[in-house]
C-alpha cells in the first residue's frame, strides 16, 4: 500500500540525499533477482536509517533480518570508529550476495553477519547495543523485543519495521492473523513503560522506541 501519491513520493525522494552507487546496484539486483523485493528498505527508508545511525553514533548495532543487506549497509555508515553491526538472518541462500555487497560497500570489517535463528543467536551475544533494528518474521517481533530490551543501553533505540502492515492496522471489519500480531505488538510497545515511542508513517511504518 502506498501512503503517498506517486508525485509526492517522487518529490520526497528527489529532495533526499541519493543512494550511493553500491546501494543503487543492490537495489536493482534485489528487484531483478530476489523474491519479495518489497522487503528492501530502499532509498528513503535507507537514508532515514543512516540518519538515525549518524545521530546516535552507535558503538554496536543489532539488526534482526538482513535480507539482501541494504539496511545494514545504511546503518553501518553511522558507526563509531571501531564499531560493529551484528546482522542476523535465517536465509542462507542469500549469503553470497549479501557478503559481496558488504565488501563492495567497504563495510565487511564492520559487519558481523550470522546465519541462523535469531531467537537462538541473540542470547549468545554478550554486547550492549545502542541501536536495534527489527525487520524479520512478524510473529516473533514481541519475542525479539523481549530478548533485546536488556541488551540495549539506557537512551538506546529500538526500531521495528512494517508496523503499519500495508495500512491493515486501521482496516474495519475482520482482522486477519498477521494483522492481529502487528496490532498487538504496536499496542504492547505503546504501553511498555521501559520505552518512549513514536510511530513514523514512513513506507510501511517504523516504530521508533527509546529505552528510558
Amino acid at each position: 500500500m502506498d501512503f503517498l501519491s506517486e508525485e509526492l513520493q517522487r518529490y520526497v525522494e528527489e529532495h533526499t540525499t541519493p543512494e550511493t552507487e553500491v546501494l543503487q546496484k543492490l537495489n536493482r539486483d534485489t528487484h531483478a533477482k530476489v523474491m519479495k523485493p518489497r522487503m528492501l528498505s530502499g532509498h528513503l527508508q535507507g537514508r532515514i536509517l543512516s540518519a538515525f545511525s549518524h545521530m546516535i553514533k552507535p558503538e554496536n548495532i543489532l539488526e534482526i533480518g538482513t535480507y539482501t543487506g541494504y539496511s545494514a549497509i545504511c546503518m553501518a555508515e553511522g558507526l563509531q570508529d571501531g564499531g560493529k553491526l551484528y546482522t542476523l538472518d535465517i536465509n542462507e541462500e542469500l549469503e553470497a550476495m549479501v557478503r559481496s555487497y558488504f565488501k563492495q560497500a567497504g563495510q565487511e570489517d564492520k559487519i558481523d553477519y550470522r546465519i541462523g535463528n535469531a531467537l537462538d543467536i541473540i542470547p549468545t551475544l554478550k554486547v550492549l547495543f545502542d541501536l536495534v533494528f527489527i525487520d524479520a518474521d512478524k510473529v516473533n517481533y514481541s519475542n525479539y523485543f523481549d530478548l533485546v530490551i536488556d541488551k540495549v543501553k539506557t537512551g538506546g533505540f529500538i526500531i521495528a519495521d512494517n508496523v503499519l502492515w500495508s495500512g491493515k492496522v486501521v482496516n474495519e471489519g475482520k482482522i486477519d492473523k498477521d494483522t492481529r500480531v502487528m496490532l498487538d505488538f504496536n499496542t504492547r510497545m505503546h504501553n511498555d513503560e521501559r520505552v518512549e515511542n513514536v510511530l513514523f508513517p514512513v513506507r510501511d511504518g517504523l516504530m521508533v522506541m527509546r529505552k528510558i
